[in-house]
């Protein structure tokens, strides 16, 4: 009896915290992810392949493309309802995917220089165009994401961005990192008199 009992609040426990998992991409998420120990050993996405994934509201895999799983070195079995921040790699500043959630979130599609960490250690940089997918109704029910090969000259230019905003998120505690690193990215953009989308078109 006792036993069954265990059982049953282990099975509450693992259900709560999937549901928290649920309600956010950021800090409950991560502790469902795979432990992977990042290589400093890049894998480089083809001139003419597109990384194509489709995902819920909620951010969990509905569609990865064969491309993608050979980048990512993952199956689809082990994609599919899974969280996309599977593949988040360290180096990426919290603050730039909630640059891009916001901008999902609110209905407009977004452009982004992400660096993506395969499950075997190794990274991967891509150019991401997401955009939200809709019903007939026109309400948000997923967003498609589709993603090329970056230019390098482009990467040298946003790579030392990310690092300065990763920089000031280690900084500060994890409920406020996020705000400090959008706030010097925003002032940056400011300063030149861009916004975030004809900055990164730009480069």
């Amino acid at each position: 009896m006792l036993t069954s009992i265990r059982l049953t609040n282990w099975i509450n426990q693992i259900n709560s915290l999937r549901h928290l998992c649920d309600m956010t991409n950021w800090s409950i998420c991560s502790l469902m992810k795979p432990k992977i120990q990042a290589l400093d050993r890049e894998r480089e996405l083809p001139d003419d392949s597109y990384i194509v994934s489709k995902t819920d509201m909620k951010g969990r895999i509905i569609y990865a493309n064969r491309i993608f799983q050979d980048m990512a070195q993952y199956t689809e079995k082990e994609l599919l309802n899974i969280q996309h921040n599977i593949i988040r790699h360290p180096d990426m500043p919290r603050g730039a995917f909630k640059l891009v959630w916001d901008t999902i979130a609110s209905g407009q599609e977004v452009f982004a220089y992400v660096k993506n960490l395969a499950k075997d250690g190794k990274y991967y940089w891509v150019f991401a165009n997401i955009t939200p997918d809709r019903d007939a109704k026109g309400a948000i029910t997923g967003y498609l994401s589709v993603r090329r090969k970056p230019r390098r000259d482009a990467l040298a230019i946003i790579e030392p961005i990310y690092h300065q905003m990763l920089s000031i998120e280690q900084q500060y505690p994890a409920k406020t990192q996020m705000d400090y690193s959008i706030g010097f990215f925003v002032d940056a953009l400011s300063s030149k008199g861009v916004s975030y989308e004809e900055f990164i078109l730009s480069i």
